[in-house]
């Protein structure tokens, strides 16, 4: 069972006929579901080839991490005009990155979708988790598609590309109801720990959950959801082991999008690697914001990796067989918990002690920074807000967060001025693209974007 959450086996082959776009939800050469999901088996096949979409959202977390203050592009190269725009903030609405975004995400979600529907009528005793990991991966996705777009097309079954062109944008609001709807269920499914390292759990569901209320600035909900999987998970003594690839089960992994290096097509090339250390993209504000005695420094300063060089964080042995790499690329972890429990404590009622200092303080004092922060250096609310937030900077870099933070927390203006970028309120959410927007032509229910 080990192999086949990295492998998309068979069942994989129906997936790959499935549309690139929102608007060819249904292709004709379609497996007919009806035929297909019988068995326990069916639906399992059909689950881990829903898993195996997120190895493609990788790359899109890296581009992210363009848009934020952790890379920098000095000047475009071949192939790199649209990073380069998204990384300037001078995106059009035909960006390549932005479009694949799209076909991505809804991909994803028309695979969810696929297992939902056709569950309801099973009856086996997995049903329950099987669709509980089915929603888990449309609310990761679609948690994704309203940070990015803002309102957007809210799919919940599945739907004949006729009738796809008929889909508007539903509201933000609503987009979130779906989430928080599907993140419910997967927490009251899912299982509290799997042998099958890599799916979905019931600690994931909250924790996704708790960063969804977070988002939304609902924070006595975040609050208390997070507080449920306080304890489950622990923080490692040394933050470099949390990213050793022989050390992949560690106890702060709470989700990871997983890849295996030795099997053919299920690793990936080393990430952010240069051969040149003087050619890295990594933005000086980052590498200039640690303290010398940060071990986290360590994972964003760029070391030996064979004949390449790659920032610490991701450093690994080349498979000598597939000549890849195979480092998973964490989507949750207990640090992010402990830091949104801070942040939550703090924005829903500022203290002078409490938690939310000791959960500050837990995420510092294993970077090895010391004495702890108190309310004489924290003396209001805004003061922890902004402790919190460069916490965040220093401990996730590369990880897909830091935009999403810039953005939720009205930041990103301020924080790239500093790298002298100019940052307009409606680049907070990107660009429909304009594919998409040409396929609906329909300006009343699927209009574009303000700004673009």
């Amino acid at each position: 069972m080990k192999k086949t959450i990295y492998r998309c086996i068979a069942f994989l082959l129906i997936f790959t006929s499935c549309s690139s776009d929102f608007t060819e939800l249904a292709p004709e050469n379609y497996l007919n579901t009806k035929e297909f999901y019988k068995t326990p088996d069916d639906f399992n096949s059909a689950v881990i080839a829903a898993y195996a979409k997120l190895q493609t959202h990788v790359s899109l977390y890296f581009e992210l991490e363009y848009r934020s203050d952790n890379l920098n592009i000095g000047a475009p190269t071949a192939g790199t005009q649209d990073r380069f725009d998204l990384n300037e903030f001078k995106e059009t609405t035909a960006n390549s990155i932005v479009q694949n975004a799209w076909t991505i995400f809804y991909n994803q979600i028309f695979r969810s979708n696929v297992i939902i529907d056709n569950i309801s009528g099973a009856d086996f005793d997995l049903k329950n988790q099987y669709e509980a990991e089915a929603r888990f991966l449309r609310a990761l996705t679609y948690f994704n598609v309203v940070r990015f777009w803002g309102d957007a097309p809210l799919v919940l079954s599945q739907v004949s590309p006729e009738d796809a062109l008929d889909i508007g944008r539903s509201p933000v609001s609503e987009v979130y109801g779906a989430i928080e709807a599907d993140l419910m269920f997967a927490a009251a499914n899912l299982p509290l720990s799997t042998s099958d390292f890599g799916r979905a759990t019931s600690g994931a569901a909250k924790a996704l959950l708790g960063k969804v209320y977070l988002t939304e600035k609902k924070y006595p909900e975040s609050i208390s959801i997070l507080n449920e999987i306080i304890g489950q998970y622990a923080l490692l003594s040394d933050v470099t082991d949390v990213f050793d690839t022989d050390n992949k089960l560690n106890s702060e992994i709470i989700f990871s999008i997983r890849f295996d290096k030795e099997i053919s097509g299920e690793g990936h090339g080393l990430w952010l690697n240069v051969s040149d250390v003087s050619t890295t993209n990594v933005s000086t504000k980052i590498i200039d914001a640690y303290d010398a005695l940060d071990a986290r420094k360590f994972l964003v300063d760029y070391q030996p990796n064979g004949s390449l060089f790659a920032p610490g964080k991701f450093l690994d042995e080349e498979s000598s067989s597939t000549r890849d790499f195979g480092n998973d690329y964490i989507l949750l972890r207990y640090a992010d918990v402990v830091l949104m429990l801070a942040e939550a404590i703090n924005e829903d009622a500022y203290a002078t002690s409490g938690d939310a200092y000791t959960y500050l303080n837990n995420v510092r004092s294993r970077a090895g920074l010391t004495p702890n922060l108190t309310s004489t250096e924290l003396p209001d609310q805004a003061s922890f807000r902004n402790a919190v937030l460069n916490e965040r900077f220093l401990e996730f870099p590369f990880e897909g967060q830091r935009w999403f933070d810039l953005a939720r927390t009205n930041t990103a203006k301020d924080e790239l001025a500093i790298l002298g970028k100019t940052v307009g309120t409606h680049q907070l959410i990107f660009p429909i693209p304009q594919a998409e927007i040409e396929k609906v032509n329909n300006p009343d229910i699927f209009p574009q974007n303000p700004g673009y």
